[in-house]
């Protein structure tokens, strides 16, 4: 069906300001609810809205960024300077200190040592945000440091789950880029007294920081240029010396007692193989990398914030430029920990089977359980730039997926734990339904006789000359049950639509239409410190045929049951109500 042209310029104009804000990366979830947000008269056309918006999407996404900006101003002339005001005067977060546009620079410091979550959500999407709202730049940096612990598949995981998530970053790169550099401020530091060799073991160093007393390596000049020489030459065996920063061993801030800055690692790095044995800790590369980076304001959780006296400490040793460090609050739900000391033994022991189990708060995991990137995105700057250590209610979440896929899940039918029900004086035939209450979202055929299916715990309800509707169908009245009152099995009677209206309404499926079907239901993963064995429930029964050729990935609504996504063929998982 053609739209006239105003639709189409609606169409057009949408799509390339939405793709502009993503890197040129339209996405059609967000532009139907944009456009529907704009023309509300088109939801009863959504059926042939949907098919122009997807078109219109893969057009565009094929272009390149500067052919999107051309066109999107040949469309709109001035509507990309009209959305640049709208989002600096209606800006979700608070404005940056000493921030000025086009000389912002972010970046998300992520160690590619699991998958990412929705903590790292939060922090990449704030990040982006700060950088597109000065026209700066966004540095995606992997803090690969520790060769024990980095994969090339969270490498790949990260990129994945940001790029799901609609965020591209300017800039690419790894700390392990700069590993020679960072060897060089690490002697400088050394030869200007900021830093020494330890040759301690870890119990006496932990055990002199405990008490605020230096040990004998750290004024030891005779062997310090010896050590030092040894340190960065490879003639050091796995543990036999640090790094440690030259620090106030009396301070109340136990992060300024001498920490460790280098450490002797034998293990391949996923990147650069075995070349390395020794390796900065957070603590030496990331001001270091900052800095270098040109990154003008550092972001980064509340849990750094005893650590940020060490942070300006190196670059105050090594004269290196300060940016401006931001804190805030983590992001976590009741019951679902983001943290991987207890996410991966469950891994580990088969009890969770992957990381995209939609459990876990994984960015696979949320992925996989139905939610969408713009919800999520919506949802983290709705919380703000807070220190406070609150847990959002996931339903906050859920309210935001909700509203964008609401006007366009189909609506169909689902029975959990089926009871048979038989409906005397009817015929068999065939009956359309909508697809979708409001909006146009087409029809489908059911063919139904006198079988059904009703869900148990609606059969468990009903009584002997209860009347109740299926429906889009019709009304019935119960007239026994079988065999010998224990329900198993319903007979009822058709009645005239005319006798009562405002009766209980229960969805159903024709046994002649029926697929038996599975929806997984999700709890919290942990109550309290221990894991939830019932934090998985696997709901049985029968869906109408029609579910089975929509394509994986779909997100429907079972009518009085929840939204959910198309696993597989004959499996969905529940997303919320």
């Amino acid at each position: 069906m053609a739209f006239n042209e105003d639709t189409e310029k609606i169409i057009k104009v949408t799509v390339l300001k939405n793709a502009l804000e993503y890197k040129g990366k339209s996405r059609v979830d967000t532009v139907i609810a944009k456009v529907i947000g704009s023309r509300p008269d088109l939801r009863s056309n959504l059926k042939n809205l949907i098919p122009k918006i997807t078109e219109t999407v893969q057009k565009i996404n094929s272009l390149s960024l500067a052919d999107q900006k051309a066109l999107l101003e040949q469309a709109a002339p001035g509507e990309s300077q009209k959305k640049k005001i709208a989002e600096s005067s209606q800006a979700p977060l608070p404005p940056l200190q000493g921030a000025e546009i086009g000389n912002v620079v972010t970046r998300f410091p992520p160690e590619p040592s699991g998958y990412p979550h929705i903590g790292h959500a939060k922090a990449a999407i704030i990040d982006e945000e700060y950088a597109h709202m000065y026209n700066g730049k966004f540095i995606l940096r992997f803090d690969d440091t520790n060769p024990l612990n980095e994969k090339l598949e969270y490498y790949e995981a990260i990129s994945e789950g940001l790029e799901w998530l609609g965020i591209r970053p300017d800039i690419v790169k790894n700390s392990s880029d700069d590993i020679q550099l960072l060897h060089e401020y690490g002697k400088k530091l050394i030869l200007s007294g900021g830093a020494y060799v330890c040759t301690c073991n870890q119990k006496t160093i932990h055990d002199l920081r405990a008490r605020g007393l230096p040990c004998e390596c750290r004024n030891d000049l005779n062997v310090a240029l010896d050590r030092l020489k040894k340190m960065f030459d490879g003639s050091f065996e796995h543990n036999a010396a640090v790094i440690r920063f030259k620090g106030d061993m009396s301070n109340q801030n136990t992060a300024m007692r001498d920490p460790t800055l280098f450490r002797i690692i034998d293990g391949e790095h996923p990147k650069i193989g075995n070349k390395i044995r020794l390796w900065p800790t957070y603590d030496f590369a990331a001001p270091v990398e900052d800095s270098i980076d040109g990154v003008t304001h550092a972001m980064r959780t509340k849990e750094y914030e005893l650590r940020n006296a060490l942070y300006f400490a190196i670059l105050d040793r090594l004269g290196l430029r300060k940016p401006l460090l931001i804190e805030f609050s983590r992001l976590e739900f009741n019951g679902v920990p983001i943290s991987k000391r207890k996410i991966k033994p469950l891994i580990e022991k088969g009890i969770v089977k992957s990381w995209s189990d939609p459990r876990l708060p994984t960015l696979m995991g949320i992925k996989r359980k139905g939610f969408l990137p713009d919800a999520i995105r919506k949802f983290v700057l709705s919380l703000g730039l807070t220190l406070a250590e609150t847990k959002p209610p996931v339903e906050t979440l859920e309210a935001f997926n909700r509203k964008i896929i609401d006007s366009y899940c189909m609506r169909l039918f689902f029975v959990k734990d089926p009871v048979e029900l038989q409906i005397q004086n009817v015929s068999s035939k065939e009956i359309i339904l909508k697809n979708h209450p409001n909006n146009d979202l087409g029809t489908r055929k059911v063919p139904v006789s006198d079988s059904f299916y009703i869900s148990a715990e609606d059969a468990a309800k009903l009584n002997i000359n209860d009347e109740i509707r299926l429906m889009d169908l019709y009304n019935i009245k119960i007239i026994k049950f079988e065999p010998n009152q224990t329900r198993k099995a319903l007979i009822a009677a058709a009645i005239p639509e005319n006798i009562r209206q405002g009766i209980p309404k229960i969805q159903w499926v024709a046994k002649s239409d029926a697929i038996p079907y599975k929806v997984m239901i999700t709890r919290e993963l942990y109550l309290g410190e221990k894991y939830n064995p019932n934090s998985l429930e696997i709901c049985e029964g029968y869906a109408e045929s029609f579910v089975s050729m929509l394509n994986i990935d779909t997100r429907i609504q079972f009518v009085r049951f929840g939204f959910c996504r198309i696993d597989d063929s004959n499996n969905a998982i529940f997303t919320h109500r």
